[in-house]
């Protein structure tokens, strides 16, 4: 579970403060510091495997994406700031970014090109939370990777079962389509990128 530290904070005073805090991780959700859990080895495989398919397929297509370390997503109407499993940006809008040479922080959805969220215990903020401000963002692409199957019955079904959403911005708002087993994953940012849900789920065997 994470673990929330009560008092309100702006989010300059997020910055100076918390990030890399004694090798621990922690995001900004309306104006509350919050701890994120040590993740899984299983949860670790999933975001590596990912990190190496999507940057793969960046090569292929020479494009001028790159995936960082260590950066942070803050929508711009709050005191909000989230640290994202995988985070692909896009180098050449880097410049009309504020945040980014002294903060590695990024605020325009143009930066992201897609952005990927792997489940854990704190289910609700990938699907209700980082959904909302991704989409006001205006972030073209939105995955959630629920390999173990923990979110709620209304997006993963019942019973619940592993699934991945990708979330594609039309007009404005989140089209979710939903993927299980040998299903390829469709995607707008690479269209041909060739995995499957089962290939995703199977990376932490």
């Amino acid at each position: 579970m994470t673990q929330s530290l009560s008092k309100l904070i702006t989010f300059d005073e997020f910055v100076a403060k918390y990030p890399d805090q004694t090798g621990k991780c922690y995001e900004l959700h309306d104006g509350v510091v919050v701890e994120m859990p040590q993740p899984t080895g299983d949860h670790e495989e999933v975001v590596g495997f990912l990190a190496f398919e999507i940057t793969r397929e960046c090569i292929r297509l020479n494009l001028p994406y790159f995936i960082p370390k260590t950066a942070l997503v803050k929508p711009p109407e709050n005191e909000s700031a989230y640290s994202p499993d995988v985070l692909l940006l896009n180098r050449a809008n880097l410049v009309h970014e504020p945040l980014w040479k002294k903060e590695s922080t990024v605020i325009q959805g143009s930066s992201i090109p897609l952005i990927v969220e792997v489940v854990s215990t704190n289910w609700r903020d990938d699907y209700l939370k980082k959904y909302a401000d991704y989409e006001e963002m205006g972030i073209p692409e939105y995955w959630i990777v629920d390999y173990s199957g923990l979110g709620g019955r209304e997006f993963i079904g019942n019973p619940k079962q592993p699934t991945i959403l990708v979330c594609a911005l039309e007009d404005g708002e989140y089209r979710v389509s939903k993927f299980r087993g040998n299903n390829r994953i469709e995607s707008v940012t690479f269209p041909h990128l060739n995995l499957t849900a089962q290939q995703i789920m199977n990376a932490r065997y």
